[in-house]
């Protein structure tokens, strides 16, 4: 039986559903999970489906999570959409239900649950929840709310479509999403603005960018940096690409630092394989975009040195 068909069954069986995703949510980890959430709803009224994890800071006008209590997971079935590896999953409470089932989009390069739906080759974790509604067109109910965030989550993660994730298949997931009636103007408008105190921390990144000689770019955000620039760690999302726009760079690596002293490292590129390079640092992701952490400055030079060898001629 192929893993959707087993993935609805294991639906229809279950009378109370959680739905989990990862910490620090992005539009698709939102839109994949409650998109989700939704589509089970309106095909299944009787179940009880619950979307749970931690904060959501900037991303509310997309949906909002619901406290339960530990009484709730009991003979529950528990779904992970876009997390790659337990860690990353928001809540971990979700060792509490009866059944695990993980669908993501991430290389499987930690798998878990007792099913697992992982498809690489998807743009997003959202384009593979719309596939699974068009699996089942005939049994699952697509909604105004639940295409919106779908198409939130894949116009998120293909960053408005220009990502080589992007294919053929994926701009007819999107089309058939706006089909119904939700304002995609409206939300493309919430996805790409940001405050002026996130533009003018954008002049900061552009000035304060080391570049080698091969394109390796960094650029380190202090905790004092952020202060003086207003500026929240979840808004600093937001000038993760703006280094891409430049004709020299190929791959880069912004570094957050936390209150607690360690920094978050978001690393993209246009053609060095970098997923490899997080996984050593206690993080993981795509080939071309990915995240880890370094506990310190000496840990970032390291993670900087790994992005140079890999933008080295010799190598690519």
């Amino acid at each position: 039986m192929k893993i959707e068909n087993q993935i609805l069954a294991t639906i229809k069986a279950y009378e109370t559903i959680i739905i989990h995703r990862h910490q620090r949510p992005d539009p698709d980890a939102l839109g994949s999970q409650v998109g989700l959430a939704e589509i089970i709803r309106a095909s299944f009224p009787d179940k009880f489906v619950y979307q749970v994890g931690g904060p959501i800071d900037g991303l509310d006008f997309l949906a909002t999570m619901q406290p339960i209590t530990d009484e709730t997971y009991e003979g529950a079935l528990v779904i992970v959409t876009d997390t790659a590896n337990t860690p990353r999953i928001s809540d971990d409470r979700y060792l509490l239900g009866d059944k695990l089932i993980k669908i993501d989009h991430h290389p499987n390069d930690e798998p878990y649950g007792d099913l697992t739906w992982v498809n690489t080759k998807a743009s997003s974790c959202s384009e593979i929840i719309a596939d699974f509604w068009q699996f089942f067109a005939d049994e699952l109910t697509m909604t105004e709310n639940a295409a919106r965030l779908l198409y939130a989550g894949i116009v998120g993660d293909t960053g408005r479509f220009l990502y080589p994730s992007t294919t053929a298949h994926t701009f007819k997931i999107a089309a058939d999403l706006r089909e119904f009636d939700f304002d995609a103007t409206h939300l493309n408008r919430q996805l790409s603005q940001f405050p002026l105190s996130v533009a003018r921390l954008a002049g900061y990144v552009y000035n304060h960018l080391t570049l080698d000689e091969n394109g390796a770019g960094k650029v380190i955000l202090s905790q004092a940096i952020l202060q003086e620039y207003g500026v929240s760690d979840v808004e600093t999302s937001e000038v993760v690409p703006l280094p891409g726009a430049i004709e020299e760079v190929v791959a880069w690596a912004i570094f957050v630092e936390q209150p607690e002293g360690y920094y978050r490292v978001r690393m993209r590129s246009k053609g060095p394989v970098i997923h490899t390079i997080a996984q050593r640092h206690n993080g993981g992701g795509h080939p071309l975009a990915s995240g880890a952490n370094a506990k310190d400055l000496a840990e970032v030079e390291v993670i900087y040195q790994e992005i140079k060898d890999a933008c080295r001629p010799e190598t690519l």
